[in-house]
């Protein structure tokens, strides 16, 4: 299992780190649309504060061959309580992100959200 971790530091500006290796990127939008980009997107649109949500991705590949990713573990902590009233419209859009529609449907994707 590789794990990277996705900070949403504030004005569409993420930066993320693969553990194993500690590599780092950031993107700003709107070139590249990362899930936690996307939040930040709606969050601006609401003039909603989303700076400290962490976005942490756990990929888990197959056994056999070909090797190929079988799961997708995303856990969303979001510095927001469980009953802010923009919450569906957060977790429609990380539904809704380009990448998230991407991946092949035999991938099965989990999305945890922690509110905080």
């Amino acid at each position: 299992m590789v794990e990277i971790q996705i900070a949403y530091e504030g004005e569409l500006h993420c930066s993320a780190v693969h553990l194993p290796s500690g590599g780092r990127l950031v993107t700003d939008a709107p070139v590249d649309n990362c899930m936690a980009t996307i939040l930040g997107i709606v969050a601006r649109r609401k003039d909603i504060d989303l700076v400290g949500t962490l976005v942490t991705v756990r990929k888990f590949m197959s056994d056999d061959l070909p090797r190929r990713i079988t799961c997708l573990e995303i856990d969303i902590q979001v510095p927001l309580p469980s009953a802010h009233p923009e919450r569906q419209a957060f977790e429609h859009a990380a539904r809704s992100c380009p990448v998230y529609q991407s991946i092949h449907p035999d991938i099965e994707v989990l999305l945890n959200w922690q509110w905080q």
